[in-house]
């Protein structure tokens, strides 16, 4: 175990790690206006939107990034002055000041080429692939997208229709959460101000007030933002001495998208259709980099059967942060990615017998190649056990089954399966 007096000035350097990160808002700095949609839209979607490096430079960052970034620095210094260099707590809470460096930078180059390659160092790059001569990111969403595109062709899984105004979904969401979140106080809420359906914060969820909502879509924001993103903010935010296990570096968003998609799946609240919008995500973003520009992408995103207003805020997502002509933001990556990397962690906790070690991704935000770390700082005592857990963590017998038998079935050739059954079906 580690000295009280070392764990005490673990929550000092932690909260000071808080305290540093707080102004830094990455898509508050990279958004577009909405005026820039309207004027868009105006032109028919005939013309790239007005943005160059000069739109991003009239917007403040909300701090000195000069400043911030020696800030980091002074507290990485002081944390291996007072921690010592090999200690799992340094190397966690210096990775941590290593990336938001890296962000304050990212942010400083909006409108330039260096805002992609900042964004691919710290979010991925559709092309990296998982394993030595496996599929890339975009090859997998290649093979996603055919069988997804013959469901929804098909029309036997429809949507549900979208009528449930924001106003009413606030006061239906908060219900559930009340229920499945009991003793956690999340707050539902209206906003104008974000590109998405929906955002989470520390402790809230944001509705779009110009969304129509249906009841399976707040399902799914029940255990995507609120199950996962609230909740791990929480269970971070709970931690007696690593409480910037509350704040998620962009290598932790990758696993905590993936935690939070792989939860829709397992408990059976996605679709089709979200999972294909999440895939055409990555194909966008592969597009851009392959030289596409927003026009392009907003296209592409029409012949895909999505709306204009889809298709518009997905490309939007695409090149916030860039030029309509530049190279991508790749944060959208970060959902498939992450599914892939905690489905994977899981299946090999299983085979391993440390299925116990899972409510671990749970206290708070974290990245796969940190999991070790954590673990190893759970057993010191640095790190307390989640507080909230989602229902289908809390008995993880199931689960366990579930993945266990998906290794056996994945296992046998699908070419041969399909040949075998295709007569079965015509």
């Amino acid at each position: 175990m580690i000295e009280q007096a070392l764990l005490d000035q673990t929550r000092v350097l932690s909260d000071r790690l808080i305290s540093l990160q707080t102004p830094i808002r990455i898509l508050d700095a990279i958004n577009w206006d909405r005026s820039i949609k309207e004027e868009f839209m105006r032109h028919k979607a005939q013309k790239n939107p007005d943005i160059s490096a000069a739109y991003y430079h009239q917007r403040e960052l909300g701090f000195n990034p000069t400043e911030l970034r020696q800030a980091f620095s002074d507290l990485q210094r002081d944390i291996v002055r007072q921690l010592g260099q090999l200690s799992p707590i340094t190397q966690f809470m210096s990775k941590m000041c290593r990336e938001y460096r890296d962000v304050i930078r990212m942010l400083e180059a909006r409108g330039t080429t260096e805002f992609h390659n900042l964004s691919v160092e710290l979010f991925g790059h559709p092309r990296d692939v998982f394993h030595a001569g496996e599929p890339s990111l975009s090859e997998l969403a290649v093979m996603l997208q055919q069988p997804l595109a013959n469901l929804l062709a098909a029309d036997v899984l429809p949507e549900e229709n979208r009528d449930v105004p924001a106003p009413e979904a606030v006061a239906r969401l908060k219900q559930q959460l009340d229920i499945s979140m009991a003793g956690v106080g999340v707050q539902v809420m209206i906003s104008d101000g974000i590109v998405s359906d929906a955002a989470a914060g520390s402790d809230r969820i944001k509705l779009n007030q110009d969304v129509m909502f249906s009841q399976r879509e707040l399902d799914i924001l029940e255990a995507h933002e609120g199950w996962v993103h609230v909740g791990t903010t929480q269970n971070g935010l709970a931690q007696p001495y690593l409480t910037c296990l509350s704040k998620g570096t962009p290598s932790a968003t990758v696993t905590q998208e993936g935690l939070a998609v792989l939860t829709e799946i397992i408990t059976l609240k996605s679709t089709p259709r979200r999972l294909a919008k999440l895939v055409q995500r990555i194909l966008a973003v592969t597009q851009a980099i392959d030289g596409a520009e927003f026009v392009d992408v907003y296209r592409l995103c029409l012949e895909q059967g999505m709306t204009p207003d889809e298709s518009y805020t997905l490309a939007q997502r695409v090149f916030r942060g860039s030029t309509p002509t530049g190279l991508p933001f790749t944060k959208d990556l970060a959902y498939i990615k992450g599914f892939v990397l905690v489905y994977n962690l899981i299946r090999v906790a299983i085979q391993l017998g440390r299925i116990d070690r899972l409510p671990l991704l749970l206290v708070g935000k974290l990245s796969i190649d940190e999991f070790r770390l954590v673990s190893e700082l759970h057993d010191l005592g640095v790190i307390s056990a989640p507080q909230f857990v989602p229902p289908h963590f809390k008995d993880l017998r199931g689960l366990a089954t579930w993945l266990s038998f998906g290794r056996f079935i994945g296992g046998l050739s699908f070419e041969q399966l399909e040949n075998d059954y295709r007569p079965l079906f015509i």
